[in-house]
């Protein structure tokens, strides 16, 4: 770690971390530590929360009732619907009804699947877009759409910019931080990573079980060994900065280096849930029968702790479930989908109340999606291909009106034809809620200054508290 001075991290930081260890650790920005980013106004959310449903959730088997498409199902879809556009498989088959109910819930009557009994009963906390869209029909190019606002790889993910805009109020752990249930989406860690901005806003990865990242726990027993070690690197660090200057590369390994080593001190204290009575376990299913929605409950239950302890950004990742190519229903739709939804309902429903019981949904922005919906006929005879002219993602708590509806898709939930919106809306919703002035979160890279909505992007007014 690099010595700046006669002071250095190796001599001074890390010897008072280890002088803390058996007392409690401070999560929260330390006296004398940078203070975060400042908003452009005044925020109505601190934290942001992304359960990402990779593969694409069906719209229609969701949080989308279409009944017309149980008056038609099994009809040709060209006689009953029309024109057709061209799917990625192009296999069309039968118009093909949700294979669930549909119910109204809460005093806001909000239709739910029945794929979701827990999410029903949050349903006033529930704010559905039905009339997303995206610009691409496949997962890898959807996947950088929905994480870093272009279809490219290498932009900075949304993560990154927000912490790049705001810091975090962690020093001891990474502002953006995202808890991997088994499933690296379509794109790889490019969906996480911070692009052209410094490295130090990249998301970094963790598991849901524990140890939650490699080395987490010291290698040497000796502390001396090993301040031995942090001395050296110190000292090379000062060396190469003095031949190259101020490199971004060079400090941000730094920052990164500096960073890891107050995880050795925190991490441990964050995946010990033995402080968690019973009661709040089992509301997010960390005792159920289903080993996929202990894998996400868990999740959930570290991305509530991570909020405690200050962390900006946090991104939750699918568990693998063996038989399923994620919500990526290209086939036998009622498993894909009914596996899906039963690893995530309860622990997303459990995050809701949770976050609110404590006094933190109101400053906390939970985001549901995929990249992209689904078909309303079939592909082939029991699945659905994908979709990008309209599907759904809701959004709770950090300054949205719960129990309300944005937008619609037409009769089938094939095309958004209401107030249709792009990923760029939502990115730029996020950051409002934030405080962040969207076109103002800018960064100088190749000439130009780029932002998460690129030349796109409006606030959602209509959804806002």
């Amino acid at each position: 770690m690099l010595q700046r001075g006669a002071l250095g991290f190796g001599s001074l930081a890390l010897s008072a971390l280890w002088a803390q260890q058996g007392r409690a650790v401070d999560d929260k920005a330390a006296a004398g530590a940078p203070p975060p980013g400042q908003p452009h106004f005044a925020p109505r959310a601190e934290h942001v929360v992304f359960l990402y449903m990779d593969g694409g959730p069906s719209q229609v088997d969701t949080f989308d009732y279409k009944p017309l498409l149980e008056k038609h199902h099994g009809e040709d879809p060209r006689r009953a619907i029309g024109k057709l556009e061209m799917t990625q498989f192009d296999n069309v088959g039968k118009v093909l009804k949700s294979p669930w109910g549909f119910r109204q819930y809460g005093e806001s009557g909000l239709w739910v699947s029945d794929l979701f009994p827990h999410l029903a009963t949050v349903a006033d906390e529930l704010c559905v877009l039905r009339s997303m869209t995206s610009q691409f029909p496949e997962h890898t190019s959807a996947n950088y759409l929905l994480h870093s606002g272009t279809g490219i790889q290498g932009r900075p993910s949304m993560g990154a910019w927000v912490t790049y805009g705001l810091g975090s109020e962690s020093e001891n752990l990474p502002g953006c931080s995202v808890v991997n249930g088994g499933l690296i989406p379509s794109g790889g860690v490019d969906c996480f990573g911070s692009g052209f901005l410094p490295a130090k806003y990249q998301g970094s990865i963790f598991q849901s079980q524990d140890p939650p990242v490699a080395n987490i726990k010291p290698q040497e027993r000796d502390r001396a060994v090993q301040q031995a070690k942090i001395d050296l690197v110190g000292r090379l660090d000062r060396l190469a900065m003095e031949d190259f200057g101020a490199v971004d590369a060079v400090e941000s390994a730094i920052a990164n280096h500096e960073l890891a080593a107050r995880m050795q001190l925190t991490v441990p204290q964050l995946m010990d849930m033995n402080d968690e009575p019973a009661s709040t376990k089992a509301l997010y299913g960390l005792e159920a029968d289903f080993g996929h929605t202990r894998t996400f409950g868990r999740q959930c239950l570290l991305a509530r702790r991570m909020i405690e302890r200050g962390v900006r950004f946090i991104e939750l990742t699918c568990p693998r479930i063996n038989g399923n190519d994620r919500w990526d229903a290209h086939g036998n739709l009622v498993k894909n989908h009914g596996d899906n939804a039963r690893a995530v309902d309860q622990p997303a429903a459990a995050l809701i109340k949770d976050l609110k019981s404590r006094g933190l949904l109101d400053k906390t922005l939970i985001v549901w999606g995929g990249e992209f919906g689904r078909t309303p006929f079939a592909q082939g005879s029991d699945g659905r291909d994908h979709n990008q002219f309209g599907f759904s993602i809701w959004l709770a708590g950090g300054g949205v009106r719960g129990g309300t509806v944005y937008g619609a898709t037409d009769d089938w939930g094939y095309h958004a034809v209401e107030h249709p919106l792009e990923i760029h809306d939502l990115h730029a919703t996020v950051l409002h809620l934030l405080g962040i002035d969207h076109t103002r979160l800018t960064y100088r890279f190749s000439g130009r200054d780029i932002r998460l909505t690129d030349v796109r992007g409006t606030v959602v007014r209509d959804i806002l508290a």
